[in-house]
């Protein structure tokens, strides 16, 4: 599965307008599971901060959908935004700018090198680690960058299937991922290695959420890794499927997995 080649296309597409791209992030916080998971996390911590000062690092920012939600939340919050690609770090800064975001910077970062002594009060990091080799040096840096009593949230997919990988014999559904999933303990123990206080992880993805994955993603990009045409086909194509997934996300958010091809992990300094 080619996957990046299919995200820079539809990132081309949506980026040609500002209101397109508000769209573009609206379509992936419906449509993204781990959008609903980590938007709970981020409401539960921002219940109380919302008239605070409050500075927060995305850390590995992709689109900058979540950059966006957050800013939107409260104009006292001071959102630094970083990534290692170039092109969507300029995008977003000029998409920012436009909507009038001065609360926002978007920066090239590298987060194995990454480290600012004691300024955020949170750290997110989704989908990103999955991506890193060195994943404990990371962690150190994110433990240092936080405020005493800060915390970091972080979404990755889990050993239990994450990146839908189901045994020895089967490679990755996304092919630049450097490791298929963590371990529920592994990661725990990691971070508290890393010099965190406190760590909680829980499973994202459960059986209801496995479903509405393939519903709403797997089975798209795997047409459009077939044909370009297919773009045709999916509003046709969602229209069927769109509620089914957004029922099957509601009972995942909602519900305890013993088991899921997610994680969602929060860990305190």
């Amino acid at each position: 599965m080619q996957y990046d080649p299919i995200k820079r296309v539809l990132g081309d597409v949506f980026n040609k307008t500002p209101f397109l791209r508000r769209v573009f992030y609206n379509l992936l916080d419906l449509l993204l599971l781990r959008a609903w998971h980590v938007h709970k996390e981020l409401r539960e911590w921002a219940s109380s901060r919302k008239n605070q000062e409050q500075h927060i690092l995305d850390a590995g920012s992709g689109f900058g959908q979540y950059t966006y939600w957050l800013s939107s939340q409260s104009s006292r919050w001071s959102i630094l935004a970083v990534d290692v690609k170039e092109e969507q770090i300029s995008d977003s800064n000029r998409f920012f700018r436009a909507i009038g975001r001065q609360n926002v910077l978007f920066r090239i970062g590298d987060l194995v090198k990454y480290r600012e002594e004691n300024t955020y009060d949170l750290i997110l990091s989704v989908d990103v680690m999955e991506h890193i080799l060195e994943d404990v040096e990371v962690f150190r840096n994110f433990q240092a960058s936080l405020v005493q009593g800060g915390i970091l949230v972080i979404s990755t997919p889990s050993d239990q299937g994450g990146s839908d990988v189901h045994g020895d014999d089967e490679t990755s559904f996304i092919e630049e991922h450097v490791r298929d999933g963590y371990n529920i303990q592994e990661i725990q123990d990691k971070l508290l290695s890393a010099g965190f206080s406190k760590v909680e992880a829980r499973y994202s993805y459960g059986k209801p959420g496995q479903i509405s994955w393939r519903l709403s993603m797997k089975y798209p990009l795997l047409m459009l890794n077939t044909s370009k045409a297919f773009f045709i086909l999916l509003p046709f194509y969602y229209l069927i499927t769109f509620p089914i997934s957004l029922l099957l996300n509601w009972f995942d958010v909602n519900g305890k997995h013993a088991s899921g091809t997610g994680l969602i992990v929060k860990a305190w300094k």
